[in-house]
């Protein structure tokens, strides 16, 4: 189900627009379709839709089931989250009232250091099953920032993750610097998201200021290179009045060089930007290590001092878990519908 599918489903039960979106604002602020009162149930929708108003709450519910959850020291949890046909992607509570939630089930981006993207793709993620993720979240704890960090590269299905950002920057009590759109840096971004009604914060992955090592990191990445992109951003955030937020994963004797940080000075320094330094988390079978706490703090200190606004974040939940997609493949083995190459609906 997307989201325009539901407005169709609303309106041909009866549904005006303010019928639509009070069930549109219950649902996707995580409470009931309707309050219990006698004038929302009896006296303010109409009789269609009073009727089917319970075969609707359950479907809802479906799109997104809690299938596992697993809290961490740090105040997160991640959670496991089942869709309506048995495939399984992730969702994390974050400290501070966030949530980081999943556009794709699987990823072709095929990014060295992630588990995400050892599985390919398997299917897009629908817009409703995005707010679906939110609305779940909500019946746990409260939810204030939306974060499209989870598996899944958003610009690869940019419809429906529009979609559900215009949902949840409308009807969802979201503020618009509080949903983050994190790409690898596909062009379509750039182009759609100033057209939007809701204008998202952006969050590119730079990892690298080299282009061939960057290239060798996201083999199926657009094909820009790291000034391009930070050129691209810079007129984003220039155009919003929100800071770009650079992602930098920091690869031990990989991108964590005297040479790499010569080049984040060169493209970052003077930039309306913001660089989360994010050491690796460390993923079984694959060759890159985390580098120490201490050497990821001193160059986060160094850039910092050097004019580049730097902060060294660790991954929500590192401690039961590790890095995203790691839950999903512990459980149990998916129906696999494997598309090769990346799809933009």
């Amino acid at each position: 189900m997307t989201i325009t599918e539901l407005r169709q489903r609303l309106r041909a039960l009866g549904a005006l627009s303010i019928h639509e979106g009070r069930i549109l604002r219950q649902w996707a602020q995580g409470r009931p379709l309707v309050d219990g009162s006698r004038r929302w149930h009896d006296d303010f929708f109409p009789l269609q839709l009073r009727e089917a108003l319970p075969s609707l709450t359950a479907e809802l519910s479906a799109l997104a089931t809690l299938k596992s959850e697993h809290p961490g020291a740090d105040g997160s949890a991640r959670l496991l989250v089942e869709l309506s046909d048995g495939q399984a992607v992730e969702s994390v509570l974050l400290p501070r009232e966030g949530l980081c939630v999943s556009s794709q089930v699987g990823c072709a981006v095929g990014c060295q250091f992630c588990m995400t993207g050892r599985e390919g793709l398997i299917r897009q993620v629908t817009s409703a099953e995005i707010v679906a993720q939110v609305a779940l979240a909500r019946t746990l704890r409260p939810v204030k920032k939306v974060v499209f960090m989870g598996m899944g590269e958003p610009a690869h299905n940019l419809e429906h993750v529009l979609e559900a950002i215009e949902l949840l920057g409308t009807q969802g009590n979201i503020g618009h610097k509080s949903l983050v759109f994190s790409t690898v840096g596909d062009p379509r971004v750039f182009e759609r998201l100033p057209l939007g009604p809701v204008k998202p914060a952006l969050a590119l992955s730079l990892h690298t200021t080299k282009r061939e090592l960057r290239e060798r990191l996201l083999p199926r990445a657009p094909r820009i290179s790291p000034d391009e992109l930070v050129e691209q951003g810079e007129i984003y955030a220039r155009a919003t009045g929100y800071p770009i937020q650079y992602q930098w994963t920091l690869l031990d004797g990989i991108n964590d060089g005297e040479d790499e940080m010569d080049g984040i000075v060169r493209l970052l320094k003077g930039k309306y930007a913001l660089l989360n330094m994010i050491p690796y988390n460390t993923i079984p079978d694959l060759d890159f290590r985390r580098p120490s706490w201490d050497k990821a703090r001193a160059i986060a200190r160094a850039l910092h001092q050097r004019g580049v606004l730097t902060k060294l974040r660790d991954s929500a939940g590192q401690d039961v878990d590790g890095g995203c997609g790691q839950l999903r493949a512990r459980a149990e083995k998916p129906i696999r519908i494997v598309q090769r190459r990346p799809v933009a609906d």
